[in-house]
C-alpha cells in the first residue's frame, strides 16, 4: 500500500502526460482548421446575408416612410385644395342666392307696380263708368223734377242730354271754383 500511496504522490492529476497533451494539441489544431476552412466561411455567409438583409430592410423602411411623408404631403394638398374649393362653392352659392334674391325682390316689385297701375286703371274706369251713370241718373232726375216743374214733358233726348251736360258742367264749374 505504501506503494500507491507513493506512486500516487509522484504522479500530479492536474498536469497531463505529454503525449496526450501532443495529441490534443494536434486534434484541437485539426478541428480549428476545419471549423476555420469549412464551417466559418458559411457561418460569416450566413452573417452577411442577414446584415444585408437587415440593412436592405432599413432602406425599405426609410424609403416606405419617405413615399409615405410624400403621400402625406400630397394628401395635406389635396385637402387643402379640397378646402378651398369647398369655400370657393360656398361663395359662389352665397352669391347667387343673394342675386337671385334680389332679382325676385325686383320682379315682386315690378309685379306690385304692374297690380297697383291695374288697380289705378280699374278704379278709373270704374270712377268713369259711376260717373257716367250717377250723370244719367242725375239727368234723369233733373229732367223729371224740370218736367213736374215746368209742367210738360221734357222727353225729347236731345234737349234732355243738352239741358244735363248743361247743368253737370256748372256743377263741375262750381266745384272747381271752390277749391
Amino acid at each position: 500500500m505504501n506503494l500507491l500511496v507513493l506512486a500516487a504522490e509522484t504522479e500530479n492529476p492536474l498536469i497531463p502526460p505529454i503525449p496526450e497533451l501532443v495529441i490534443g494539441l494536434i486534434a484541437f489544431v485539426i478541428v480549428f482548421g476545419f471549423l476555420a476552412k469549412k464551417l466559418l466561411p458559411n457561418i460569416n455567409k450566413v452573417l452577411d446575408e442577414r446584415r444585408e438583409a437587415i440593412e436592405g430592410g432599413i432602406e425599405k423602411a426609410e424609403a416606405a416612410q419617405t413615399e409615405a411623408q410624400s403621400v402625406l404631403e400630397q394628401y395635406k394638398a389635396q385637402l387643402a385644395e379640397a378646402r378651398h374649393e369647398a369655400a370657393r362653392l360656398r361663395q359662389d352659392a352665397l352669391e347667387q342666392g343673394t342675386a337671385l334674391k334680389e332679382e325676385l325682390r325686383a320682379e315682386g316689385q315690378r309685379q306690385r307696380e304692374e297690380i297697383i297701375a291695374a288697380g289705378h286703371t280699374q278704379i278709373e274706369a270704374d270712377r268713369k263708368a259711376a260717373s257716367s251713370a250717377l250723370r244719367q241718373d242725375v239727368g234723369k232726375l233733373a229732367t223729371d223734377l224740370a218736367g213736374k216743374l215746368v209742367g210738360e214733358s221734357l222727353e225729347d233726348h236731345a234737349r234732355q242730354s243738352r239741358t244735363i251736360d248743361r247743368f253737370l258742367s256748372e256743377l263741375e264749374e262750381k266745384a272747381e271754383a271752390a277749391r
